[in-house]
Protein backbone atom coordinates (compact mmCIF):
# COMPACT_ATOMS: atom_id res chain seq x y z
CA UNK A 1 0.00 0.00 0.00
CA UNK A 2 0.99 3.46 -0.98
CA UNK A 3 1.05 6.36 1.17
CA UNK A 4 0.19 9.77 0.56
CA UNK A 5 1.24 12.52 2.46
CA UNK A 6 -0.78 15.86 1.16
CA UNK A 7 -3.91 14.97 0.09
CA UNK A 8 -5.38 15.82 -3.16
CA UNK A 9 -8.57 17.83 -4.16
CA UNK A 10 -11.03 15.61 -5.59
CA UNK A 11 -13.93 17.18 -7.25
CA UNK A 12 -16.52 14.58 -8.20
CA UNK A 13 -18.95 15.05 -10.88
CA UNK A 14 -21.99 14.02 -13.12
CA UNK A 15 -24.02 11.46 -14.39
CA UNK A 16 -21.64 8.30 -16.17
CA UNK A 17 -18.79 9.80 -15.36
CA UNK A 18 -19.86 9.80 -12.00
CA UNK A 19 -20.13 6.22 -11.75
CA UNK A 20 -16.91 5.76 -13.73
CA UNK A 21 -15.10 8.10 -11.18
CA UNK A 22 -16.19 5.17 -8.15
CA UNK A 23 -15.51 2.56 -10.24
CA UNK A 24 -11.69 3.64 -11.00
CA UNK A 25 -11.28 4.30 -7.31
CA UNK A 26 -12.57 0.80 -6.27
CA UNK A 27 -11.00 -0.91 -8.87
CA UNK A 28 -7.57 0.78 -9.75
CA UNK A 29 -6.39 3.25 -6.90
CA UNK A 30 -8.20 2.29 -3.20
CA UNK A 31 -6.37 -1.80 -3.62
CA UNK A 32 -3.10 0.51 -4.35
CA UNK A 33 -2.83 3.41 -2.49
CA UNK A 34 -3.85 5.11 1.39
CA UNK A 35 -5.74 7.48 -0.72
CA UNK A 36 -6.08 10.88 1.15
CA UNK A 37 -8.39 13.41 -0.73
CA UNK A 38 -10.23 16.52 0.06
CA UNK A 39 -13.56 16.13 -1.30
CA UNK A 40 -15.84 18.32 -3.26
CA UNK A 41 -18.88 17.05 -4.54
CA UNK A 42 -19.52 19.20 -7.94
CA UNK A 43 -22.83 17.20 -8.49
CA UNK A 44 -25.31 19.76 -10.29
CA UNK A 45 -27.56 18.59 -7.20
CA UNK A 46 -25.22 20.01 -4.87
CA UNK A 47 -24.36 23.08 -6.38
CA UNK A 48 -27.60 23.96 -7.07
CA UNK A 49 -27.92 23.45 -3.05
CA UNK A 50 -24.98 25.08 -2.27
CA UNK A 51 -25.70 27.88 -4.51
CA UNK A 52 -22.31 27.39 -6.86
CA UNK A 53 -20.38 28.03 -3.30
CA UNK A 54 -18.93 24.28 -3.73
CA UNK A 55 -17.21 25.03 -6.86
CA UNK A 56 -15.50 28.32 -5.61
CA UNK A 57 -14.54 26.01 -2.58
CA UNK A 58 -12.84 23.26 -4.32
CA UNK A 59 -10.91 25.98 -6.45
CA UNK A 60 -9.75 27.82 -3.35
CA UNK A 61 -9.06 23.97 -2.25
CA UNK A 62 -7.00 23.60 -5.04
CA UNK A 63 -4.83 26.53 -4.65
CA UNK A 64 -3.78 25.66 -0.88
CA UNK A 65 -3.18 21.90 -1.82
CA UNK A 66 -1.39 22.49 -5.17
CA UNK A 67 -3.10 19.30 -6.69
CA UNK A 68 -6.50 18.29 -7.86
CA UNK A 69 -8.46 15.94 -10.21
CA UNK A 70 -11.69 16.58 -11.77
CA UNK A 71 -14.73 14.23 -12.60
CA UNK A 72 -16.25 16.11 -15.73
CA UNK A 73 -19.71 17.88 -14.90
CA UNK A 74 -23.10 19.38 -16.67
CA UNK A 75 -22.53 22.93 -17.40
CA UNK A 76 -26.66 23.71 -17.24
CA UNK A 77 -29.03 24.80 -20.18
CA UNK A 78 -32.69 25.46 -20.15
CA UNK A 79 -33.53 21.63 -20.68
CA UNK A 80 -31.06 21.08 -17.55
CA UNK A 81 -32.97 23.85 -15.58
CA UNK A 82 -36.17 21.52 -16.20
CA UNK A 83 -34.39 18.44 -15.43
CA UNK A 84 -32.80 19.38 -12.25
CA UNK A 85 -34.99 22.13 -10.92
CA UNK A 86 -32.26 24.67 -10.65
CA UNK A 87 -32.64 27.83 -8.58
CA UNK A 88 -30.46 29.62 -11.67
CA UNK A 89 -28.01 28.56 -14.76
CA UNK A 90 -25.32 28.20 -12.99
CA UNK A 91 -21.95 28.84 -15.17
CA UNK A 92 -19.48 26.00 -16.04
CA UNK A 93 -17.74 24.83 -13.23
CA UNK A 94 -14.85 24.28 -15.54
CA UNK A 95 -14.59 28.20 -16.18
CA UNK A 96 -15.41 29.28 -12.59
CA UNK A 97 -12.24 26.83 -11.67
CA UNK A 98 -10.49 28.43 -14.07
CA UNK A 99 -11.03 32.29 -13.95
CA UNK A 100 -10.38 31.16 -9.71
CA UNK A 101 -6.39 29.81 -10.90
CA UNK A 102 -6.33 32.51 -13.70
CA UNK A 103 -4.11 29.02 -15.35
CA UNK A 104 -3.75 27.47 -19.09
CA UNK A 105 -5.17 24.23 -19.85
CA UNK A 106 -2.78 21.76 -21.80
CA UNK A 107 -4.86 19.23 -23.97
CA UNK A 108 -2.83 15.78 -25.26
CA UNK A 109 -4.31 13.02 -27.36
CA UNK A 110 -3.70 10.06 -26.14
CA UNK A 111 -1.57 7.82 -28.11
CA UNK A 112 -2.00 3.54 -28.88
CA UNK A 113 -1.35 1.43 -31.31
CA UNK A 114 -4.17 -0.04 -33.18
CA UNK A 115 -6.20 3.37 -32.78
CA UNK A 116 -5.20 5.60 -36.13
CA UNK A 117 -5.78 9.19 -36.56
CA UNK A 118 -8.86 9.73 -39.01
CA UNK A 119 -5.79 12.38 -40.46
CA UNK A 120 -3.52 9.90 -41.84
CA UNK A 121 -0.53 12.47 -42.34
CA UNK A 122 -0.72 13.56 -38.05
CA UNK A 123 2.17 11.40 -36.60
CA UNK A 124 2.79 12.74 -33.34
CA UNK A 125 0.24 14.01 -30.61
CA UNK A 126 -0.84 17.67 -31.38
CA UNK A 127 -1.35 19.65 -27.64
CA UNK A 128 -3.77 22.16 -27.45
CA UNK A 129 -2.88 24.78 -25.20
CA UNK A 130 -6.58 26.54 -24.23
CA UNK A 131 -6.39 30.25 -22.50
CA UNK A 132 -8.67 29.50 -19.31
CA UNK A 133 -9.94 32.92 -18.36
CA UNK A 134 -12.60 35.33 -19.76
CA UNK A 135 -14.64 35.10 -23.24
CA UNK A 136 -17.70 33.41 -23.26
CA UNK A 137 -17.25 31.55 -20.52
CA UNK A 138 -17.66 34.64 -17.99
CA UNK A 139 -19.76 36.35 -20.39
CA UNK A 140 -22.42 38.71 -20.05
CA UNK A 141 -25.81 38.07 -21.63
CA UNK A 142 -29.03 40.68 -22.49
CA UNK A 143 -32.24 39.08 -24.30
CA UNK A 144 -33.40 41.99 -26.05
CA UNK A 145 -37.12 42.72 -26.25
CA UNK A 146 -37.43 45.07 -28.92
CA UNK A 147 -36.41 47.95 -30.79
CA UNK A 148 -33.89 50.23 -29.12
CA UNK A 149 -29.94 51.13 -29.28
CA UNK A 150 -27.44 48.58 -27.19
CA UNK A 151 -24.40 50.15 -26.54
CA UNK A 152 -21.15 49.39 -24.98
CA UNK A 153 -19.68 51.56 -22.20
CA UNK A 154 -16.65 51.89 -20.22
CA UNK A 155 -16.33 54.17 -17.11
CA UNK A 156 -13.09 54.56 -15.56
CA UNK A 157 -12.34 54.99 -12.25
CA UNK A 158 -11.34 58.91 -13.09
CA UNK A 159 -14.70 59.22 -14.69
CA UNK A 160 -13.79 59.50 -18.32
CA UNK A 161 -16.22 57.30 -20.35
CA UNK A 162 -15.84 55.29 -23.74
CA UNK A 163 -19.24 54.58 -25.37
CA UNK A 164 -19.71 52.89 -28.48
CA UNK A 165 -22.57 51.83 -30.36
CA UNK A 166 -23.36 47.92 -30.69
CA UNK A 167 -26.42 47.81 -32.43
CA UNK A 168 -29.26 49.49 -33.09
CA UNK A 169 -32.56 47.34 -33.03
CA UNK A 170 -35.57 47.47 -35.16
CA UNK A 171 -36.91 44.07 -33.41
CA UNK A 172 -35.88 41.32 -30.61
CA UNK A 173 -32.40 40.13 -30.67
CA UNK A 174 -29.50 39.22 -28.34
CA UNK A 175 -26.89 41.06 -26.92
CA UNK A 176 -23.24 39.40 -25.19
CA UNK A 177 -20.58 41.39 -23.53
CA UNK A 178 -17.35 39.51 -23.12
CA UNK A 179 -13.74 40.37 -21.71
CA UNK A 180 -10.03 39.64 -20.91
CA UNK A 181 -7.44 41.62 -19.11
CA UNK A 182 -4.12 42.35 -20.03
CA UNK A 183 -2.88 40.26 -17.30
CA UNK A 184 -4.84 36.65 -17.60
CA UNK A 185 -3.52 37.07 -21.42
CA UNK A 186 0.22 37.60 -20.10
CA UNK A 187 -0.15 34.85 -17.96
CA UNK A 188 -1.71 32.47 -20.82
CA UNK A 189 1.31 33.44 -22.87
CA UNK A 190 4.02 32.56 -20.35
CA UNK A 191 2.35 29.19 -20.03
CA UNK A 192 2.55 28.59 -23.44
CA UNK A 193 6.11 29.65 -24.35
CA UNK A 194 7.43 27.88 -20.90
CA UNK A 195 5.50 24.75 -21.72
CA UNK A 196 7.03 24.95 -25.52
CA UNK A 197 10.33 25.66 -23.79
CA UNK A 198 9.96 22.40 -21.16
CA UNK A 199 8.49 20.03 -24.09
CA UNK A 200 10.81 21.45 -27.15
CA UNK A 201 7.91 21.73 -29.50
CA UNK A 202 6.83 24.51 -31.54
CA UNK A 203 4.04 26.83 -30.91
CA UNK A 204 1.83 28.05 -33.05
CA UNK A 205 -0.46 30.79 -31.48
CA UNK A 206 -4.04 31.81 -33.41
CA UNK A 207 -6.66 34.31 -33.33
CA UNK A 208 -8.89 36.56 -35.61
CA UNK A 209 -7.49 39.89 -35.45
CA UNK A 210 -8.30 40.55 -39.16
CA UNK A 211 -12.00 40.59 -37.49
CA UNK A 212 -11.07 41.39 -34.13
CA UNK A 213 -9.14 44.50 -34.11
CA UNK A 214 -9.08 45.11 -30.60
CA UNK A 215 -10.06 42.15 -29.06
CA UNK A 216 -8.40 39.57 -30.66
CA UNK A 217 -5.30 41.58 -31.63
CA UNK A 218 -4.30 42.36 -28.04
CA UNK A 219 -3.41 38.48 -27.43
CA UNK A 220 -1.54 38.81 -30.33
CA UNK A 221 0.23 42.10 -29.60
CA UNK A 222 0.94 40.04 -25.98
CA UNK A 223 2.08 36.93 -27.05
CA UNK A 224 4.95 39.06 -29.72
CA UNK A 225 6.12 41.62 -27.17
CA UNK A 226 6.69 38.48 -24.65
CA UNK A 227 8.31 36.10 -27.54
CA UNK A 228 10.73 39.17 -28.46
CA UNK A 229 11.85 40.49 -25.08
CA UNK A 230 11.86 37.13 -22.97
CA UNK A 231 11.80 33.57 -25.14
CA UNK A 232 13.11 34.56 -28.70
CA UNK A 233 16.79 33.77 -27.79
CA UNK A 234 16.11 30.70 -25.80
CA UNK A 235 13.64 29.35 -28.71
CA UNK A 236 16.37 29.31 -31.19
CA UNK A 237 18.77 28.22 -28.74
CA UNK A 238 16.88 25.07 -28.56
CA UNK A 239 16.15 25.10 -32.34
CA UNK A 240 11.67 25.88 -31.80
CA UNK A 241 10.11 28.08 -33.71
CA UNK A 242 7.05 30.75 -32.33
CA UNK A 243 4.38 31.89 -34.92
CA UNK A 244 1.50 34.22 -35.58
CA UNK A 245 -1.85 32.95 -37.99
CA UNK A 246 -4.91 33.69 -38.45
CA UNK A 247 -7.50 30.87 -36.86
CA UNK A 248 -8.45 29.42 -40.48
CA UNK A 249 -4.84 29.09 -41.84
CA UNK A 250 -3.94 27.27 -38.71
CA UNK A 251 -6.66 24.98 -38.95
CA UNK A 252 -5.64 24.22 -43.02
CA UNK A 253 -1.80 23.84 -41.26
CA UNK A 254 -3.07 21.76 -38.76
CA UNK A 255 -4.62 19.66 -41.25
CA UNK A 256 -1.64 18.78 -43.39
CA UNK A 257 0.72 18.83 -40.54
CA UNK A 258 2.44 16.00 -38.95
CA UNK A 259 1.57 16.84 -35.44
CA UNK A 260 4.24 17.26 -32.76
CA UNK A 261 3.43 20.89 -31.99
CA UNK A 262 1.80 23.22 -29.60
CA UNK A 263 -1.78 24.97 -30.87
CA UNK A 264 -2.11 28.40 -28.86
CA UNK A 265 -5.79 28.82 -29.10
CA UNK A 266 -8.16 31.51 -26.84
CA UNK A 267 -10.74 29.97 -24.63
CA UNK A 268 -13.31 29.28 -27.03
CA UNK A 269 -10.99 28.12 -29.86
CA UNK A 270 -9.38 25.70 -27.56
CA UNK A 271 -12.80 24.28 -26.33
CA UNK A 272 -13.99 23.36 -30.16
CA UNK A 273 -10.29 22.66 -31.65
CA UNK A 274 -9.32 20.16 -28.10
CA UNK A 275 -12.56 18.31 -29.19
CA UNK A 276 -12.04 18.14 -32.70
CA UNK A 277 -7.86 17.09 -31.90
CA UNK A 278 -8.91 14.33 -29.38
CA UNK A 279 -11.95 12.93 -32.23
CA UNK A 280 -9.87 12.89 -35.29
CA UNK A 281 -7.37 11.07 -32.80
CA UNK A 282 -9.27 8.60 -31.80
CA UNK A 283 -12.23 9.73 -29.12
CA UNK A 284 -13.30 12.25 -26.97
CA UNK A 285 -12.23 9.55 -24.21
CA UNK A 286 -8.43 9.54 -25.12
CA UNK A 287 -7.46 13.16 -24.18
CA UNK A 288 -5.15 14.40 -21.28
CA UNK A 289 -6.05 17.53 -19.35
CA UNK A 290 -4.30 19.70 -17.17
CA UNK A 291 -4.85 23.13 -15.95
CA UNK A 292 -1.62 24.95 -14.96
CA UNK A 293 -1.67 28.35 -13.06
CA UNK A 294 0.93 30.23 -12.99
CA UNK A 295 1.93 30.00 -9.11
CA UNK A 296 2.13 26.34 -9.95
CA UNK A 297 -0.77 24.63 -9.38
CA UNK A 298 -1.98 21.87 -10.63
CA UNK A 299 -5.73 20.31 -12.16
CA UNK A 300 -6.77 17.61 -14.16
CA UNK A 301 -9.59 16.75 -15.53
CA UNK A 302 -11.26 14.43 -18.58
CA UNK A 303 -11.66 16.59 -21.97
CA UNK A 304 -14.76 15.28 -22.42
CA UNK A 305 -18.52 15.29 -21.19
CA UNK A 306 -20.81 13.49 -18.65
CA UNK A 307 -22.18 10.81 -21.00
CA UNK A 308 -25.06 11.44 -20.83
CA UNK A 309 -26.86 8.94 -23.09
CA UNK A 310 -24.79 6.60 -21.52
CA UNK A 311 -25.79 7.29 -18.21
CA UNK A 312 -29.86 6.81 -18.70
CA UNK A 313 -29.21 3.65 -20.14
CA UNK A 314 -27.31 2.59 -16.54
CA UNK A 315 -30.24 4.50 -14.69
CA UNK A 316 -32.71 2.14 -16.64
CA UNK A 317 -30.23 -0.43 -15.98
CA UNK A 318 -28.97 -1.82 -19.18
CA UNK A 319 -25.45 -2.45 -19.93
CA UNK A 320 -23.56 0.34 -20.71
CA UNK A 321 -19.61 0.12 -22.93
CA UNK A 322 -18.52 3.48 -22.09
CA UNK A 323 -14.54 4.65 -22.48
CA UNK A 324 -13.04 5.63 -18.74
CA UNK A 325 -9.27 6.35 -20.31
CA UNK A 326 -9.34 10.02 -20.27
CA UNK A 327 -10.89 10.25 -16.30
CA UNK A 328 -8.07 6.92 -15.13
CA UNK A 329 -5.32 9.38 -17.13
CA UNK A 330 -6.59 12.40 -15.18
CA UNK A 331 -6.34 10.70 -11.58
CA UNK A 332 -3.23 9.08 -12.57
CA UNK A 333 -1.68 12.25 -14.06
CA UNK A 334 -2.81 14.25 -10.42
CA UNK A 335 -1.51 11.07 -8.90
CA UNK A 336 2.16 11.93 -10.33
CA UNK A 337 2.18 15.00 -9.74
CA UNK A 338 1.15 14.98 -6.32
CA UNK A 339 4.27 12.20 -5.91
CA UNK A 340 6.33 14.49 -7.88
CA UNK A 341 5.65 17.66 -5.44
CA UNK A 342 6.07 15.41 -2.46
CA UNK A 343 8.90 13.28 -3.11
CA UNK A 344 7.32 9.54 -3.15
CA UNK A 345 8.87 7.72 -5.81
CA UNK A 346 6.57 4.81 -5.30
CA UNK A 347 3.40 7.27 -6.32
CA UNK A 348 5.35 8.48 -9.96
CA UNK A 349 6.03 4.62 -10.40
CA UNK A 350 2.29 3.75 -9.43
CA UNK A 351 0.78 6.47 -12.00
CA UNK A 352 3.53 5.51 -14.75
CA UNK A 353 2.80 1.97 -14.77
CA UNK A 354 -1.43 2.24 -14.62
CA UNK A 355 -0.77 4.31 -17.55
CA UNK A 356 1.10 1.33 -19.33
CA UNK A 357 -1.70 -0.87 -17.88
CA UNK A 358 -4.04 0.93 -19.73
CA UNK A 359 -2.75 0.92 -23.05
CA UNK A 360 -1.59 -2.48 -22.85
CA UNK A 361 -5.01 -3.46 -22.45
CA UNK A 362 -6.47 -1.84 -25.44
CA UNK A 363 -3.38 -3.13 -27.17
CA UNK A 364 -4.15 -6.72 -26.40
CA UNK A 365 -7.12 -6.18 -28.42
CA UNK A 366 -9.30 -5.85 -24.93
CA UNK A 367 -11.52 -2.17 -25.19
CA UNK A 368 -14.82 -0.17 -24.98
CA UNK A 369 -17.18 -0.40 -28.29
CA UNK A 370 -16.12 3.37 -29.06
CA UNK A 371 -12.55 2.37 -29.46
CA UNK A 372 -13.99 -1.59 -30.93
CA UNK A 373 -15.51 0.33 -34.21
CA UNK A 374 -12.73 2.14 -35.29
CA UNK A 375 -10.00 0.45 -34.48
CA UNK A 376 -7.26 -1.14 -37.04
CA UNK A 377 -6.60 -4.66 -34.65
CA UNK A 378 -8.40 -7.77 -35.70
CA UNK A 379 -10.40 -9.81 -33.24
CA UNK A 380 -10.77 -7.31 -30.08
CA UNK A 381 -13.15 -7.99 -27.57
CA UNK A 382 -15.61 -5.25 -26.59
CA UNK A 383 -16.31 -4.81 -22.84
CA UNK A 384 -18.33 -3.41 -20.66
CA UNK A 385 -17.98 0.26 -18.72
CA UNK A 386 -16.47 -2.21 -15.49
CA UNK A 387 -15.10 -4.92 -16.92
CA UNK A 388 -12.75 -2.74 -18.91
CA UNK A 389 -11.81 -1.42 -15.91
CA UNK A 390 -11.27 -4.38 -14.25
CA UNK A 391 -9.60 -6.12 -17.10
CA UNK A 392 -7.37 -2.61 -16.61
CA UNK A 393 -6.62 -4.21 -13.26
CA UNK A 394 -5.25 -7.69 -14.20
CA UNK A 395 -2.94 -6.06 -16.56
CA UNK A 396 -1.52 -3.32 -14.30
CA UNK A 397 -1.62 -7.05 -11.19
CA UNK A 398 0.64 -8.56 -13.88
CA UNK A 399 3.08 -5.73 -14.35
CA UNK A 400 3.74 -4.09 -11.29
Amino acid sequence: MINMTTPLVEMDGDEMTRILWQMIKDELILPYIDLKTEYYDLGLENRNETDDQVTIDSAEATKRLGVAVKCATITPNAARMDEYKLKSMWKSPNGTIRAALDGTVFRAPIVVKGIEPCVRNWKKPITLARHAYGDVYKNVEIRVPGAGRAELVYTGEDGTEIRETIQDFKGPGVIQGMHNTDASITSFAHACFKYAIDTKQDLWFSTKDTISKKYDHRFKDIFQDLYDNEYKDKFEEIGITYFYTLIDDAVARVMKSKGGFIWACKNYDGDVMSDMVSSAFGSLAMMTSVLVSPSGVYEYEAAHGTVQRHYYKHLAGEETSTNSVATIFAWTGALRKRGELDGIEELITYANDMERAVLWTIESGKMTKDLALITTLDNVTVLNSQEFIREIRKTYDSIK
